[in-house]
């Protein structure tokens, strides 16, 4: 049994969705930075992507763990 790969992507995935979320969330005022991306909040969408991309991938580790361990009993 070795390491699911799920695992290492989500928990990457997972950090730098929360850092870009948190930096988009604390810039979210400055109007004149957002102004090249049409005023929209680009860190935090994509901070909320990639941290709901990486949290799929820890629940289906998660869960494709506790299916091979019932298959094992």
């Amino acid at each position: 049994m070795g390491l699911d790969i799920r695992w290492p992507i989500g928990l990457m995935f997972s950090l730098i969705g929360i850092i870009l979320v948190v930096y988009g969330a604390i810039t979210g005022k400055d109007a004149e930075m957002y102004q090249r991306s049409l005023g929209l909040n680009i860190n935090l969408i994509w901070g909320a992507l990639l941290l709901l991309f990486g949290l799929f991938m820890l629940v289906s580790a998660k869960l494709a763990g506790n299916a091979q361990k019932k298959e094992e009993k």
